[in-house]
């Protein structure tokens, strides 16, 4: 209950954003290699940045 109204921290947005773009690029790559590699690089530049906010924190 009194995490109703917690605010996002940036890794999970970008988890999120994560995610999205992953389903976006399987979904593009199907039909379209290149858009869809596209999407997966967009993605992967979000997983870098993922992975370097939790190195910061030290939750990794």
């Amino acid at each position: 209950m009194f995490g109703l109204f917690k605010k996002e921290s940036e890794i999970e947005k970008l988890n999120k954003k994560y995610a999205k773009l992953m389903q976006e690029a399987h979904t593009l790559w199907q039909t379209n290699r290149i858009a869809g590699d596209k999407k997966m690089a967009e993605a992967e530049e979000i997983g870098k940045r993922i992975e370097e906010l939790k190195m910061k924190e030290g939750t990794v």
